[in-house]
């Protein structure tokens, strides 16, 4: 065993200075193969540092990322009394629809046009009614006259009572002289009577002529207020976002024609757990940051709070939050921001919806209001 040790050892030598160990035994070829076994062990070594330097590289850059996160985090954390929440810009929508059944004859706007409030925007087809308003207007027509004919019998008998009232009197005077007889006092009594009787008549005559007229100039004014009602016309300013019917087709009465947006009532609703929804109050001052103008913080107020909980709606939270009851609440756009830029409100746009639940905390620089964005409309989403 001593001797192979010592012919190993040799060989090993030889490989390192770089002779040929000699031929002078077979013995040096026989333990060749044990030295060529171990030849391998420092490339392993090699590897293995290699690998513990790349772990080292990971877990330096993993921390590097964990920090940097944690420092945004930090700096962008919205300070106590200020809640948040996801939502999409809103706006009222107005039906414009059919008083009564009919046929469209003219459409004015079409889809993407700015209405204002009073513009026509559709026109019903009223022939018929139209017929009927020159009726009542002939019905007008007649009843100022039969008015007129019983005015002027009116005064026909008012002159006959005066008349007779006159012969009555003269009739009394010459019965105590005994110029006139008794029957004939009588009979200017009768007289009298019947002319007072008459001019009754005829004063009821003048009254019932004049309800006539008032009732034909009623159904006068109601034929035009149909037709007027048949005129659809924008109650409000706003985009018109759709057309549901076109031109020559028959509604029935509450046909839909067109569908806008009140541009005058923007808003968003979010969703607070009951900690931070019973901190907030109507009236509670608000901020709206869009996704599509994160530059721009727009003023709001806090117009509605859900009296009962409610689960969140799927496009808002995450399911972790869905799984919460939550408090609906509605911040609304200051109108008089609006005023000008109706062309601008879309519905659908994403955001970010601020609600100061404490009013002694001050919105943080990046909450400030900035200038309105006279920008191009975005694209819906």
């Amino acid at each position: 065993m001593s001797d192979q040790r010592m012919r190993s050892t040799k060989v090993a030598k030889s490989r390192d200075t770089g002779v040929e160990p000699s031929a002078e035994s077979e013995e040096h070829r026989i333990v060749l193969p044990a030295v060529i076994e171990h030849a391998p062990l420092r490339p392993q070594r090699r590897s293995r540092s290699r690998l513990a330097l790349l772990l080292v590289l990971l877990m330096i850059g993993a921390g590097a990322g964990i920090g940097g996160f944690w420092w945004q985090h930090h700096q962008s954390r919205l300070p106590p009394g200020i809640a948040w929440g996801n939502g999409r810009l809103e706006a009222d929508e107005i039906d414009i629809d059919t008083k009564f059944a009919g046929r469209i004859a003219q459409l004015f706007v079409d889809e993407g046009d700015m209405a204002k409030a009073g513009q026509v925007v559709a026109m019903m087809d009223t022939r018929d009614l139209t017929a009927s308003l020159k009726k009542s207007e002939a019905l007008v027509n007649q009843a100022q006259r039969a008015l007129e004919e019983a005015k002027a019998n009116l005064v026909q008998q008012q002159t006959q009572v005066k008349l007779a009232q006159q012969e009555f009197d003269r009739t009394s005077a010459l019965v105590p002289k005994g110029f006139a007889t008794v029957e004939l006092l009588d009979q200017r009594r009768q007289q009298t009577n019947a002319a007072v009787a008459a001019q009754t008549a005829a004063t009821h005559k003048v009254a019932e002529a004049e309800h006539a007229l008032d009732a034909a100039t009623h159904d006068v004014e109601l034929y035009r207020v149909n037709i007027l009602d048949n005129t659809l016309v924008a109650p409000r300013d706003g985009p018109i976002e759709y057309r549901v019917a076109n031109v020559g087709e028959v509604l029935p009465a509450g046909g839909k024609v067109f569908t806008m947006l009140d541009a005058s009532y923007v808003y968003i609703d979010i969703y607070l757990p009951t900690a931070e929804a019973g901190r907030v109050r109507i009236g509670s001052d608000a901020r709206i940051v869009l996704d599509a103008y994160p530059d721009h913080v727009i003023p709001a107020k806090v117009v509605f709070i859900a009296s009962q909980a409610q689960f969140t709606p799927k496009t808002v939270e995450t399911k972790v939050e869905r799984d919460k009851l939550m408090f609906r609440i509605r911040v609304r756009i200051d109108p008089e921001r609006l005023k000008g830029r109706e062309t601008i409100v879309r519905s659908g746009l994403p955001g970010v919806a601020y609600v100061r639940t404490d009013p002694s905390v001050a919105w943080p620089t990046s909450l400030q209001p900035s200038a309105p964005p006279s920008i191009p409309t975005p694209v819906t989403q």
